[in-house]
């Protein structure tokens, strides 16, 4: 029998054994398998272990994503959480391309899959407050969000928790270092049976433009830098 002769159901079970790029492989193979790609029905979950992943056309993006990963961690992590000031020019353009990416991915995502249900965006340092508050919004099925180690996250998110995160049940934000323990009082008293994970958020030093003389974390940063 040739796989093409299968019915719609045992198709989809059988591509949803493959990665994201056999996929894509399989269905340039016919017009039957490409259209099997492009259902729904086989994109509940998606993963990326980069950002270059997103440029791909290897995935779909619809209603019936459930769940959305993208942990990223690699050398130019150490990069993109570095304090704006800090970075050399070369720094800011390879960030600000990344923060575009991002930006542009979440919005895709806001916009194609209204019912999400859980998110994570560990060590992603060009997720901003904007996205994050968008997402809550546009998600209101939203049921877990991971933020582990997003450097630009402050209490704005934490706020935008209150406001939309109704179905939100638990919040990871540890070494968020630009969240405050007087946020985290508040959205705990907002939402009081919501899960939180702040690990060590509160205690870090938070970003905050040099004025005078330097601080000693700030330096401390430099010399690590050099």
């Amino acid at each position: 029998m040739h796989i093409t002769q299968l019915n719609r159901e045992c198709l989809l079970h059988l591509f949803s054994f493959l990665d994201k790029d056999s996929r894509k492989s399989l269905a340039r193979t016919c017009s039957q398998l490409q259209d099997v790609f492009e259902d729904p029905a086989l994109w509940p979950l998606l993963h990326f272990h980069s950002l270059t992943e997103l440029k791909k056309d290897n995935f779909l993006l619809g209603p019936a994503l459930r769940s959305l990963s993208i942990c990223w961690h690699s050398s130019r992590v150490q990069v993109c959480s570095i304090e704006d000031w800090l970075k050399s020019a070369l720094q800011r353009s390879i960030c600000s391309q990344h923060e575009s990416l991002v930006s542009d991915f979440l919005l895709q995502v806001c916009n194609r899959c209204p019912n999400l249900a859980s998110v994570s965006l560990a060590g992603c340092g060009h997720v901003t407050d904007d996205c994050l508050t968008r997402l809550l919004y546009c998600c209101p099925r939203l049921r877990a969000l991971r933020l582990e180690n997003c450097a630009r996250i402050t209490n704005r998110t934490l706020a935008a928790v209150a406001a939309h995160g109704r179905a939100l049940q638990t919040l990871h934000v540890d070494f968020c270092r630009n969240v405050s323990a007087a946020g985290l009082h508040r959205l705990r008293a907002a939402c009081p049976r919501l899960t939180l994970r702040a690990e060590h958020s509160a205690a870090m030093i938070p970003d905050q433009l040099p004025r005078g003389a330097t601080s000693p974390g700030t330096a401390f940063r430099k010399l690590l830098l050099r």
